[in-house]
């Protein structure tokens, strides 16, 4: 027998659940792509998106994935033979690292390993021993999802700008956009790389890519640019079709802007933010009552390195895979796997799961994610300690009483 029949929970870090406002507004005709009302709507994404991202630069959509904006802001500050710099905590930056070399730029890779952010310290000793200013860009993610470390983007400015080196800083906020607070004016971000399918609650099809005056500079110096990925025809185009280099995703469009409506207007970015701070907590506060020596552990320790996005948990023996088969099979829950913990393509991802409380989750889906882990712990004998959902639902408790308070 089965406790899983009824509607499935994907509780992965992306893509999200989509809300039912987001997939009414993809139901509807495709629009005239050519002229008309359509244009506005791409305009008003646009500016909506610059303004959760805390930027007042260029942005260019592009009907592709995360890998895909990867892809297209190397070709846009990058030469063949041209080097970079990439900044890993987990796989994704190891992946855009993959995706550089095939582009025949030089990489340089400093890897801090999955526990740990990036050493600011080690990054300084890199770039000043980069005396002819060959390090074109350094790239850096925000968020890696494999992990769930957050990394202080803010801070490898700092360094650049002590140093007086020219480096592009390029970060990728795919997993944080719309769940962690993100400013990239004011963390001083050239260029920085996002898509629709996380915090965003939207259907994978938009690449979403930032950029600055600096950032625009070095791609007019690079001259010949792949022209699919070309940042200036579709960021300063008035026409839909050459902005999107053919035909747009349409109804991604559509579900996106009713999205950010949702994100900006019925809820509050504030508040979204608050609410994704407060479900990861009660995430962590279950985590660290869960935690036993040969159980279950927190990938990140620290919990000012933790991403609000995504919680990575290391249940060792196998634990993890064991433990996302029972919660699918049994209660219709669908946990994240473990994703290249000690390298890509690497055998001890059984050992890990992960929880994504990104985008459109809410207090009873995540105790219902905790309760249906706690239920999988028992079932399948993993050591582990008491109090885990009583620690949850008291740090929600309290959250909504203070909240009370506040009010009157």
């Amino acid at each position: 027998m089965s406790l899983s029949f009824g509607r499935e929970y994907l509780a992965i870090p992306g893509p999200s659940v989509i809300p039912d406002k987001v997939r009414q507004a993809m139901h509807q005709p495709s629009p005239n792509i050519y002229e008309g009302p359509f244009a506005e709507t791409i305009h008003s994404v646009k500016m909506d998106l610059k303004t959760i991202a805390g930027t007042s630069g260029d942005v260019a959509l592009y009907a592709t994935n995360g890998h895909g904006v990867w892809d297209a802001a190397l070709g846009n500050i990058a030469a063949r033979d041209e080097k970079v710099l990439v900044l890993a905590t987990g796989q994704f930056a190891l992946h855009w690292a993959e995706l550089a070399k095939s582009q025949g730029v030089n990489v340089q890779i400093l890897d801090f390993g999955n526990r740990a952010t990036i050493d600011t310290h080690k990054v300084r000793s890199s770039l000043k021993g980069d005396k002819g200013h060959k390090i074109k860009a350094v790239l850096a993610p925000h968020v890696d999802t494999a992990t769930s470390i957050r990394n202080d983007i803010a801070a490898l400015r700092c360094v650049l700008d002590e140093l007086g080196h020219p480096a592009i800083l390029c970060a990728d906020i795919i997993a944080s956009l719309g769940c962690d607070l993100v400013e990239l004016d004011e963390w001083g971000v050239d260029v920085a790389v996002a898509a629709c399918q996380k915090g965003l609650m939207t259907p994978a099809g938009i690449g979403v890519l930032f950029f600055n005056k600096k950032a625009d500079e070095a791609r007019g110096a690079l001259g010949q640019v792949n022209a699919h990925w070309d940042w200036r025809t579709r960021a300063m185009s008035d026409q839909i079709y050459p902005s999107f280099f053919g035909t747009p995703p349409t109804q991604q469009v559509f579900g996106l802007r009713a999205a950010l409506d949702m994100l900006l207007f019925d809820e509050g970015l504030d508040m979204a933010l608050r609410r994704h701070e407060v479900l990861a907590k009660a995430v962590w506060a279950a985590i660290d009552m869960w935690s036993h020596p040969d159980g279950l552990r927190m990938t990140a320790a620290d919990p000012t390195t933790r991403s609000h996005a995504v919680t990575s948990v290391e249940a060792v023996n196998g634990g993890g895979i064991r433990l996302q088969r029972w919660v699918k099979e049994h209660l219709g829950l669908t946990l994240g796997r473990g994703l290249g913990m000690a390298g890509i393509a690497d055998p001890e991802c059984e050992n890990f799961f992960r929880i994504g409380h990104m985008g459109h989750v809410n207090g009873h889906m995540i105790l219902g994610v905790i309760g249906a882990i706690d239920a999988g712990l028992k079932a399948l004998d993993i050591p582990h300690e008491s109090g885990a959902l009583t620690a949850a639902t008291s740090l929600i408790a309290d959250f909504t009483n203070s909240r009370v308070l506040a009010s009157t």
